[in-house]
């Protein structure tokens, strides 16, 4: 007996075991946010919604700590940036206001409204020094230049673009050169002769005052009513609002479009440039363009990459939109009245964070951390809470993998159990994972045939639920043609299993019926699309 080996059965060990997880289960699209998307959402949030009716006219103060204004109704009210709240009301018009504009030095401001007459109002003691009246038809929009201190700029419905001498009361130029409404204009940032206006008649004209013959210098076509217009901070390029594109052109180079952005979905209201806020570096001096339209969309616009950096979703139509010149504060315009105004914390200065003074009686100075010693707690837990540094190589503990109860079931083969145990369940992910694991195994038909008739009513039932949904119809409508096959018998032998199969196969006709209504869909959609490709 000593010469026989018998040979003694070895355990079968699973080195690692991992939870079953759904192969259909597609992929989250989420996108990441970006770094420039992350400074534009930190601007805090904040509701004006004391105004009468639609904002169709703002503009921040050039001058530090930059109010603005915005024009409401028949009256015009003055807000401080820093606290939102408004600071005093021009309520002396006549009519709807329609624009306003702030002087280089932000003593004086302009408005205009839909009588045709232009108020020009001292900002700190709100009284009315002048009234340019000219204009037969309503005003649109009134601008004073960034380089002069007694003009003005201004169009209406008359179609006509006047050069005012503000302290005079009277029209220097009377330019002609629109067929239709003038909506909009805004002058150079380098030059105090030369502004540029838009109008419902799709054109553009850049205008110089020097020149003799009253005449546009440069005229281009935007395809659609102007709605706004802005000069670029170089002053050599324009953009331009109207239909559903912003359009950039290049003035130096006679007028040549440069870009068009059509990522709105209805009209562009309002245009204007903001600068990116970085305190120093390269991005200390970029700027962005703002586009607010009827879709309730505020995009944010790099011109030197042609690309939109930022979206936003208002819940209203949006009319105007401005930002002041520190970058602190964003402003935006709707037409049911309410303001949506956006600030940045500014960081606090470190040097006043601490404390340096107590009613005088010397520094107060922080307490000073006694010295870790192998005695204290703590010494055993320090540089626990050390971030990494950049070069650091870093080890990750493993984590602790906890398995459900259909998967310690599969780790010990026991396959008809999971599947009824994950049936039991409310998660279709994890039954179509377990499903998967045993085709995979090549066991699901043997625990389809092995399952009692209360374990097949779960499954019937788990069929009629999810078998039609296009995630796991693949696998389901070919599992339920071969449980329908092979437990036939059963199921006509118990009225409990017949009326799972009535509840699948109404979820089957209706599922046949929408694919049906679907295809009529797509046969009158297809002529369409066709057409559409050929323009």
């Amino acid at each position: 007996m000593a010469d026989l080996l018998v040979e003694q059965p070895q355990e079968i060990t699973i080195s690692k075991t991992f939870p079953t997880k759904p192969k259909l289960k597609p992929k989250s699209k989420a996108l990441s946010k970006t770094s420039e998307s992350k400074y534009w959402s930190s601007f805090k949030s904040h509701q004006i919604s004391n105004l009468i009716s639609s904002i169709p006219s703002i503009d921040f103060s050039p001058i530090s700590p930059h109010h603005f204004a915005a024009a409401n109704s028949a009256s015009l009210t003055l807000f401080s940036s820093s606290t939102l709240s408004p600071t005093s009301t021009f309520s002396s018009f006549s009519d709807v206001v329609t624009s306003c504009s702030f002087r280089c030095d932000g003593s004086l401001i302009a408005a205009s409204d839909l009588s045709g007459l232009i108020r020009v109002f001292d900002v700190k003691t709100r009284t009315p020094l002048r009234r340019l009246r000219s204009h037969a038809r309503p005003v649109r929009f009134v601008k004073y230049p960034s380089l002069d201190k007694l003009h003005l700029v201004s169009g209406g419905d008359d179609s006509v673009v006047k050069y005012w001498d503000v302290a005079g009361e009277s029209v220097v130029l009377d330019l002609y050169g629109h067929r239709d409404y003038v909506r909009c204009g805004d002058c150079s940032p380098i030059d105090g002769d030369m502004f540029v206006t838009g109008s419902y008649d799709h054109t553009v004209k850049l205008w110089d005052v020097r020149v003799d013959n009253k005449e546009s210098v440069i005229e281009v076509n935007h395809g659609h009513p102007v709605e706004d217009v802005i000069f670029l901070p170089s002053g050599g390029m324009v953009a331009t609002a109207g239909g559903n594109s912003v359009k950039i052109w290049d003035l130096i180079g006679g007028g040549k479009m440069v870009y068009s952005m059509e990522s709105h979905n209805k009209t562009v209201t309002s245009i204007c440039v903001g600068k990116l806020g970085k305190e120093s570096g390269e991005e200390a001096l970029q700027y962005r363009i703002f586009s607010v339209a009827l879709d309730g969309y505020m995009k944010v616009f790099d011109y030197a990459k042609m690309k939109v950096t930022h979206s936003m979703r208002f819940p209203a139509p949006l009319m105007s939109i401005g930002s002041s010149l520190d970058c602190m504060t964003r402003v935006i315009g709707s037409s049911n009245g309410i303001i949506f105004a956006g600030r940045r914390k500014a960081k606090e200065d470190v040097g006043e964070s601490k404390v340096g003074n107590f009613w005088a009686l010397g520094s107060v100075e922080d307490p000073q951390r006694r010295a870790l010693r192998p005695t204290y707690f703590r010494y055993f837990h320090r540089s626990q809470g050390e971030k990494p540094n950049e070069g650091d190589h870093l080890i990750m503990r493993q984590k602790k993998v906890k398995l459900a109860e259909h998967d310690k079931l599969l780790k010990k083969f026991r396959h008809k159990e999971a599947l009824v145990s994950v049936l039991g369940g409310k998660n279709a992910e994890n039954v179509v994972a377990v499903m998967e694991e045993l085709v995979a195994r090549r066991k699901l038909l043997k625990c389809v045939v092995n399952l009692d008739e209360e374990e097949l009513g779960l499954l019937l039932g788990f069929l009629h639920k999810h078998s039609t949904m296009p995630r796991h119809s693949a696998l389901l409508t070919g599992l339920t043609r071969k449980v329908l096959e092979m437990r036939a018998e059963d199921i006509r032998a118990s009225d409990a299993l017949k009326g799972h199969i009535r509840n699948l196969k109404r979820s089957v006709q209706e599922e046949i019926r929408i694919q049906h209504s679907l295809q009529e869909i797509q046969g009158v959609i297809s002529p369409l699309l066709r057409i559409a490709g050929r323009r």
